[in-house]
């Protein structure tokens, strides 16, 4: 059985959760880009399940894809407050400075 959003005055009604977080950054290089943006996404309404024919990942739950970008956090939640979607706020991890010295390679 398929279920429907119910919309009302451009509201979605339902159980719609959305998560904000700071991007990290990326392990895999020394840049910082982007890493001051903030991303709502939607926790998944259902789980994924394997396709019969190819054995990929997938469920119908669409808002999977959805993915958007804000400057700060305040604009996120301000954006999730006027569209009636609840939200978990993951705050930003404190950045860790490992200090050491060149010559510790050597030791």
């Amino acid at each position: 059985m398929r279920m429907r959003a119910r919309r009302a005055c451009g509201k979605v009604r339902g159980m719609t959760i959305a998560r904000i977080y700071q991007r990290p950054k990326n392990a895999m290089q020394s840049g910082r880009a982007r890493t001051q943006q903030w991303v709502l996404e939607f926790e998944p309404a259902e789980p994924k399940r394997p396709d019969p024919l190819t054995g990929w990942a997938g469920s119908g739950d669409t808002r999977d894809q959805v993915r958007l970008t804000f400057p700060s956090a305040e604009a996120a939640i301000a954006y999730a407050t006027r569209e009636g979607i609840d939200y978990h706020l993951i705050p930003a991890p404190e950045r860790t400075l490992k200090l050491q010295a060149y010559a510790d390679n050597f030791r």
